[in-house]
Parts: C-alpha cells; structure tokens; sequence
C-alpha cells in the first residue's frame, strides 16, 4: 500500500455553480486548492483526477429517471422538472449540471477505489460531501450524492462493514436514507438539532430500519454549541461505535458550517476545533480501518474566512504534514483571495482556540445540561442495539 495520500482534484469540479446568488460559491473550492499550493502541499500528496461517475456507477445509489431528469435539466435548464427537486431556489438548473456533478462523483469514488486498492491510504475530495442528494431526487445544494456513491463503490469491491461520520452542521440525510437497510454500513451524524435547522432529520430515534438497528447514529446538538461540547459530544460517541464496528474503510464528511461565522446555520464551532475533529479521524482510521480513510467536504459557507482554512488543515493532515494552527498564510494567497474577491483573507490558520479542551464522558455529565441531554439521548437510543452500555 502507498504511503502518500492521494489529492483528488480536476478544475472541472469549481463548475458546480447554481449563480452568484447562491451561498454555495465555488470560489470556497478554487481557493482552498491554491492554498494547499501555497503551502507546498502538493509535494506531499499524489494529485488525481479520476474519470466522472459513469451512469452504471451513479445507479448504485441514484434511480434511473432520476438520473434522466438531471441529465435533461443539465441540456435545457429552463425546462427541469421540480419534482425532482431540480429548479428550485436550493437546486437552481444550470448547463453542464450533469456533467460535473458526476465529476465531483467521481473523485469520491475514485478516492474510494484507491484506498481500497491500496494506491494511497488515505484520499481527499474536498468538493464532495454532498450528502443531502436522495435516491431519486436532489436537496440542499446537492445533486449527486458522492459520500453514498464511494460507500456504495466500496461495498460493490468487496468491503463488509464501513463507517461514515458526518459532522457537517447539517444531518446526512442522504447517506443515512441510502443505508438506512444496510448492517454493512454504519453511518454517524453530528449536527444542529433538527428543530432548528434543515433538514428537519437526524433525531436521535433514528436508529435504521429493522433489518440494520443501531446501524444509524444520529447526535442532535443544541443550537449555540461550541468546541467544548461539540469535541465532548464527537468523543462521548463516535470512538466507542468504532472500535466496536471495526470498520475496513472509514469515510468522513467535513462540512465547514458549524463554523461561528457561518452565515446558514446556528453552531459555534472555531477552526481550531474543525482541525482537532480532523485529527481524531485520521488517528480513528488508524486505529480501527488500519488506516484506510477518505475524507471528504461538504457545507460552509464562509467561503473566504473559514472553508479554504479547514479544508487545507484536513489536506495536511491527510497528507501527513499537519499545519501548525500559527501558521502564517503566504501573502500570495492573500493577494489572490483580493483578486477574486475583494475580500481580505485571514493571516494564519487558527481562531486563536488552540488548544481547543473539553471534558471527557467518562467523567461523568450533568443530566440537566442540553448538550450533555445529547448525548445521553444518543447513547440510550443506540448503544444497547449494538451491545454497548449507554
């Protein structure tokens, strides 16, 4: 197995733009990947562009008219059927939707193809975690599902149990409904509380269909959560399911809006904290997928200040050159984030949080703290399904 992690890049991917009214401007991905030049990244990984997602390999996850259905909206915008969620305000049409949806697709199964081949022990698509896309139908700015699609893939090359963690601000919907029948696949999500933000899922009761109980994990944070009980809700839950499961491959998603500057959601979540959640999945795959791991992006939607940062922090470590969070960000970067926005970027790759703390589960909670009523709720719903304590 490759030592080096694999980069999975194709320019193609900043095409995925529903207009400038949108909050998900993918300028959030051209410039996180120059930052990853700008510190010299790039000679620490492998950068790939894989081939888009063929229909065969959509189908694993996608049904076929709905396949259809976007492939006509990609051709002629104006005339996308709503039905299939495509054309709305959240999923505006746009020409080529099709084409680089499939190739934002494919560097996530392409990613997934290389750690389970063994080409790379760890891969990174930062343009994917678009992990709201249904079955049949898009949603919150996604139209393929990619984090299902490279679990799908797995499951097709041979893989009998892999763990998805999600700790976007936002419940994986997709991902959770895409396996909601599968033991095969153990699927974790952290995120707002569905009371106060979309999707409106991610209850703590959902726990999988009969046939794969405790198979769905679902942690709903209160609004207004912080690093302390956001790292003490991720610790209090997601290593005990791991080690449990023992996954081959893990799969994690690392949408940037929990973010406290993040203008979609209500979470108050530093950088400094993102990156330490960064570092636990990568010691997590180590220690119970032998280190098969890709990681993936998702939400964010302070496109200048807080994604560019996070993603490249995940790069690093990925790559095995973890960026101290001083680091001083190269005056190029600055100057192009000028250029393109006329914003002015950050100086250095921390929220002035680091080290981020928080107190340990083990220790004890308070049963009248919200975010401690969190987990606990977590814990009771599924942690007796899989044979652990609550």
């Amino acid at each position: 197995m490759s030592g080096r992690a694999q980069l999975m890049w194709d320019e193609a991917v900043t095409g995925y733009d529903f207009g400038p009214e949108h909050p998900m401007d993918p300028v959030r991905l051209a410039l996180t990947r120059s930052l990853v030049s700008a510190f010299g990244l790039d000679r620490d990984v492998d950068v790939v562009a894989a081939k888009p997602a063929g229909e065969s390999t959509l189908r694993l996850v996608h049904r076929e008219d709905y396949i259809e259905a976007v492939k006509a909206a990609s051709e002629n915008p104006g005339a996308a059927d709503g039905a299939y969620g495509i054309g709305t305000l959240d999923d505006p049409a746009f020409a080529g939707m099709h084409e680089v949806s499939a190739m934002i697709a494919g560097q996530s199964v392409g990613a997934a193809e290389a750690v389970w081949h063994g080409d790379a022990l760890h891969a990174v698509n930062f343009a994917g975690g678009l992990h709201h896309a249904m079955p049949g139908g898009a949603s919150g700015f996604c139209i393929y599902n990619d984090a299902s699609l490279a679990i799908a893939r797995l499951l097709e090359l041979g893989a009998e149990r892999v763990a998805y963690v999600d700790v976007d601000v936002h419940h994986g919907d997709g991902v959770q409904a895409a396996f909601w029948e599968d033991p095969r696949v153990l699927t974790i999500s952290l995120h707002e509380h569905p009371r106060t933000l979309f999707p409106q899922t991610g209850w703590a009761e959902e726990t999988g269909a009969d046939s794969a109980e405790g198979s769905a994990v679902n942690v709903a944070l209160p609004a207004g959560t912080g690093d302390a009980g956001w790292l003490r809700a991720f610790h209090a839950v997601v290593p005990e399911l791991l080690a449990d499961f023992r996954p081959q491959v893990l799969v994690t998603q690392h949408g940037a809006d929990t973010h406290f500057e993040d203008p979609l959601a209500h979470l108050a979540v530093s950088l400094d904290a993102q990156r330490a959640v960064q570092v636990a999945c990568h010691e997590l795959a180590h220690s119970y997928a032998d280190g098969r791991w890709v990681a993936l992006g998702g939400g964010g939607y302070a496109v200048v200040d807080v994604v560019p940062r996070s993603w490249t922090h995940l790069v690093g470590i990925a790559a095995g050159r973890e960026l101290a969070p001083e680091s001083v960000i190269p005056e190029s970067w600055r100057q192009e984030v000028f250029a393109r926005t006329r914003q002015l970027g950050p100086m250095r790759m921390t929220d002035g949080r680091w080290p981020v703390s928080w107190a340990e589960w083990e220790a004890g909670y308070d049963p009248a703290d919200r975010l401690d009523q969190a987990v606990l709720a977590t814990r009771r719903a599924v942690f007796p399904l899989r044979g652990l304590l609550a």
